[in-house]
């Protein structure tokens, strides 16, 4: 089973499309992939956004109040 980091990739085909597609570096794609940090609530809302819904906010960022991500 992928996990929603490996998800979000898949959908935009490279960690570096994903990285451009959402406004941030290609390392901190590859930080959240590594575990070495997590993806902030902010980043989260906009992969939501941006895939319409493929992969969700609360997948990527558990601590989202669930309001927020709706």
């Amino acid at each position: 089973m992928k996990s929603p980091i490996e998800k979000l990739i898949e959908h935009f085909g490279s960690q570096q499309a994903t990285a451009a597609a959402l406004g941030v570096k290609q390392g901190t794609v590859s930080g959240w992939v590594r575990g070495v940090h997590g993806m902030s609530a902010e980043v989260a809302l906009q992969a939501e956004i941006v895939t319409k819904g493929a992969v969700r906010a609360l997948e990527l960022r558990p601590s989202i109040p669930r309001g927020a991500a709706q």
